[in-house]
């Protein structure tokens, strides 16, 4: 195909979605160099991505472009490529998340740096959507998201917690200083560890770097927060085992994930490459598939629209900091990361993907369960 017909093909693809290249309005793609259509049309996503981390097309407003772009709900019409095509068969021979591979994400995302993620991130460093319903600034959102899941599992002094995919701690240190529960919190990010152990100490919190599979210890509470996108469809059986293994009988168990709106075997495959190695979004039916016969699900709430905000402030927290870390990475970090925080942005905007919390319970609570209406308020 000559160049001028792969442009008229990427011209018209963009344009459905109300994006014209080299367009005036702020969601427009500038074209900087003309290599941009053959990377697009031959690597797909991966290529769009790519090329943009090169300098090759950039815009105004990314987060609004993606937004236009996915509502369109361009997947309908897009071929895979060849790299796509690879990725989604290894996704079906390959368990991409197994332990031997579970530590990839770890070092490859999660320990690239603590600076860049405490300027990055609220107060307590959570790494996860905040909720905005009665907050007006991230701190507030990421708190009043820790409280509203202490509620939902209806903590209480004395508890034992788990807490998997713990992070920086967040979770496991508010449980413990407000509702005085003791909390075993576990990562596969030893930088993660290594600060959380400074964040948490004094308190009656043990934090591990520790495979889910090789936990075996009974829980008054489990909490899996922005953990579950890494567990792969293959593993769910395997995950939703574990839990009931370690959940108590009366326990409760709150599942806090993005979810994704159909059955898929991989993540996009520019955001597997350079962000999340062997990531994968559950679906509805993935998830219910794998926890039917063993759980009772007592609430299922969609908040995805707040990952959106979350995303938002996240970004201008890096972009007003980078002066100040940037000696540690450089310019193609910067856009690889710009185009990580807005295009997610984006696409919880057009509500392509979904930010769900599942409470669980073993044999369903007498009287039915009742989703707290009291909230954190700052």
């Amino acid at each position: 195909m000559h160049q001028g017909a792969m442009k008229n093909l990427v011209e018209e693809y963009f344009h459905r979605g109300d994006i014209i290249l080299d367009g005036s309005n702020p969601w427009d793609i500038q074209i900087l160099d003309d290599r941009f259509y053959q990377k697009v049309i031959m690597q797909g996503t991966l290529g769009f991505g790519e090329a943009y981390m090169d300098g090759w097309w950039d815009v105004q407003s990314l987060d609004e472009m993606i937004f236009r772009f996915l509502r369109f709900n361009p997947e309908q019409n897009l071929k895979l490529s060849h790299q796509q095509m690879w990725h989604w068969l290894q996704s079906c021979l390959l368990n991409l998340q197994s332990k031997s591979r579970a530590l990839i994400v770890g070092e490859k995302h999660y320990d690239i740096g603590n600076e860049l993620f405490k300027r990055m991130l609220d107060k307590r460093m959570t790494y996860s959507c905040g909720y905005w319903k009665e907050a007006n600034n991230l701190d507030a959102a990421q708190e009043a998201k820790l409280e509203l899941i202490c509620k939902k599992i209806g903590l209480a002094p004395g508890m034992k917690v788990l807490d998997i995919g713990c992070g920086w701690g967040s979770f496991a240190k508010y449980a413990a200083e407000k509702y005085n529960v003791e909390v075993v919190g576990i990562t596969i990010s030893k930088k993660q560890l290594e600060l959380a152990q400074v964040l948490c100490k004094g308190l009656p919190i043990t934090l591990r770097l520790q495979d889910y599979r090789d936990i075996n210890e009974p829980f008054d509470r489990i909490v899996s927060v922005g953990q579950m996108e890494h567990v792969g469809y293959k593993n769910y059986p395997t995950y939703f085992d574990v839990i009931l293994k370690c959940l108590k009988d009366d326990g409760i168990f709150l599942l806090h994930t993005i979810g994704n709106n159909y059955s898929v075997r991989n993540v996009d495959p520019w955001l597997e490459k350079y962000i999340f190695p062997n990531g994968m979004l559950p679906s509805i039916k993935q998830l219910a598939s794998a926890f039917e016969k063993k759980f009772v699900m007592e609430d299922w709430h969609n908040f995805g629209n707040d990952y959106d905000k979350t995303l938002m402030a996240w970004y201008v927290n890096f972009h007003s900091s980078w002066n100040e870390i940037k000696t540690d990475y450089d310019e193609k970090f910067y856009r690889m990361w710009k185009y990580y925080l807005l295009t997610c942005a984006g696409a919880f905007r057009a509500r392509s993907i979904q930010l769900w919390q599942i409470v669980l319970t073993k044999k369903g609570i007498l009287g039915g369960y009742h989703r707290p209406h009291t909230f954190f308020s700052p």
